[in-house]
C-alpha cells in the first residue's frame, strides 16, 4: 500500500496544504518518511490523516465558485469499528460546507471494504447540503454493494456510470461536469 500515491497530476490547479479554506492548510509533507498505516501496512506520506485508524484522505480539488470538492480515500472504510463517518464529517465536510461547498465527489477505487454502522452521518451530511449532492465514484464492486445493503444510498449516488468515471484522465472539471450530469438524470421530475 506504500506505492500507491494520491492522484497528483491536479496539483498545478489545487493543493489543499496552500489552500486558506482547508482543513489541511499549512500541513507539511515528508515524501520520504513513511509514518501513517493502515493496521499494519505503511502508506505512502501524502495521504492526509482524518483521525481514522483506517481511512486517509487527499482533497485534490475544491471550486468555490462551483461550490464542489473531489476528494480520493484510502483504506477500510470503517464506521463499526471506527466511526470513520463521524472523522470524515465533523473534521473534514463541516469544514467544507463553512466555506460553501455543497457537491462532494468521493473517489473510492482504493477503498478495500466497508463496513457500516448507522446512517446518521450520512443522513446530516445530506441534510447539509440542500442544493448539494454526494457522489460516490469507482468505488469496488463489493464495496458498493456493502454500501448499498446498509441503506446510506439513500444520502448519496452510487453505482451505475459512477462506477466507470474514467477520472485520471480528465480534468477535475470535467469529472465534475460529468458527474452532475448523470445525477441530474437521474433525478424524478
Amino acid at each position: 500500500m506504500h506505492t500507491i500515491e494520491p492522484h497528483y497530476n491536479w496539483r498545478h490547479l489545487y493543493i489543499a496544504s496552500e489552500d486558506r479554506r482547508s482543513p489541511f492548510y499549512n500541513r507539511e509533507y515528508s515524501e520520504f518518511e513513511f509514518s501513517n498505516a493502515i493496521y499494519d501496512h505503511f502508506i505512502h506520506p501524502q495521504w492526509d490523516s482524518i483521525g481514522s485508524a483506517t481511512i486517509y484522505i487527499k482533497i485534490l480539488y475544491c471550486n468555490y465558485e462551483k461550490a464542489y470538492t473531489i476528494i480520493e480515500v484510502i483504506g477500510e472504510w470503517n464506521d463499526c469499528l471506527y466511526n470513520d463517518i463521524m472523522y470524515l464529517k465533523r473534521d473534514i465536510v463541516d469544514v467544507m460546507i463553512e466555506n460553501g461547498i455543497n457537491k462532494f465527489i468521493i473517489i473510492g477505487e482504493n477503498v478495500l471494504n466497508f463496513h457500516s454502522s448507522d446512517t446518521d452521518y450520512y443522513q446530516e451530511w445530506f441534510e447539509d447540503i440542500e442544493d448539494g449532492w454526494i457522489a460516490f465514484i469507482n468505488f469496488r464492486d463489493h464495496v458498493v454493494q456493502e454500501i448499498m445493503s446498509s441503506n446510506i444510498d439513500y444520502y448519496l449516488a452510487i453505482g451505475g456510470s459512477l462506477n466507470e468515471v474514467s477520472w485520471r484522465s480528465l480534468t477535475p472539471g470535467q469529472v465534475f461536469e460529468g458527474v452532475k450530469s448523470y445525477l441530474v438524470k437521474r433525478l424524478p421530475v
